[in-house]
């Protein structure tokens, strides 16, 4: 079994735009080389919104280095990006964007769910990329919830919907740039189940909702469970019905420098990153 090495709670929310509450329930400041190649995951809502006319959100800005993840359970996000690509996602489906060598993005709620109001609850995962790709050219992958392949746990403990990685034989649709794991996790209440995980790569549970406990050590809804590298094994028992995200990956041995919305290697990309966005080097987003 993986040992639990520690337990961290969501500091109070903040306002991104004027559309997502969030609360950063871990980034590389404070668990950069613990948690390689993942840099930093927000978890908005889950919030209430009343009907409005125009769409809550934030508006167009550049991310350099990385890659983002978004994951919708309830609501609707719509994404524009300056590779020309976009598109709306609902619950159960995936934007995973690739921003490398520059990228330029907007996040609004959807037309229809401005218009409707209702509960938002969704997370976005910043996930690193190796030196020797940072500069590469951007890219996006919509995943569609109907995409995701689900595997049934034994003994009715819930479900496992294998994002990125492999679970059981069965892979997930995103392409990576470094071995990982993304697994969401549905779980029944009053069940435990055992998850096979890669002895040598960084893993944490993230719960999102429900109570859980991971190798025996208790966690409840917006907290972190960091785990040793050391180890094949974990064991999920959930009190009530929990949601979970499993995070687990290859590290990426390799200096962490970020500013904003940029993630390098170095102080003087940083510079340079600063530099090519104020002199309007990264492309824009076309009406």
């Amino acid at each position: 079994m993986k040992k639990v090495i520690g337990i961290y709670s969501a500091p109070r929310p903040h306002w991104v735009g004027d559309g997502f509450p969030v609360r950063s329930l871990f980034s590389y400041q404070s668990h950069g080389k613990a948690l390689s190649p993942f840099l930093l995951l927000d978890r908005a809502g889950p919030s209430d919104f009343a009907p409005a006319n125009s769409p809550r959100g934030v508006g167009q800005h550049p991310h350099r280095g990385f890659e983002t993840v978004t994951l919708v359970y309830k609501g609707e996000v719509a994404h524009r990006d300056s590779t020309g690509q976009g598109g709306t996602i609902g619950p159960g489906d995936v934007q995973w964007m690739t921003a490398a060598a520059g990228i330029m993005h907007d996040e609004f709620h959807s037309e229809a769910f401005t218009q409707a109001g209702g509960t938002l609850d969704m997370v976005q995962l910043w996930v690193n990329l190796p030196a020797k790709h940072k500069m590469s050219a951007p890219g996006y992958q919509a995943i569609v919830s109907d995409s995701i392949p689900e595997h049934a746990l034994a003994d009715g403990a819930g479900l496992v919907r294998i994002i990125a990685g492999e679970y059981a034989g069965v892979t997930g649709p995103a392409h990576t740039f470094t071995p990982m794991n993304l697994w969401d996790v549905r779980l029944n209440g009053g069940a435990s189940t055992e998850l096979p995980v890669v002895d040598g790569w960084n893993t944490a549970i993230v719960v999102l909702k429900g109570t859980v406990r991971v190798n025996g050590q208790e966690a409840g809804e917006a907290q972190l469970v960091l785990l040793d590298p050391k180890g094949s094994q974990l064991q999920l028992e959930a009190r009530e019905d929990a949601l979970v995200l499993l995070l687990s990956g290859e590290p990426i041995d390799e200096p962490i420098v970020g500013y904003g919305p940029f993630v390098m290697n170095s102080q003087a990309e940083i510079v340079q990153a600063i530099d090519d966005f104020n002199s309007g080097r990264f492309a824009q987003i076309t009406p």
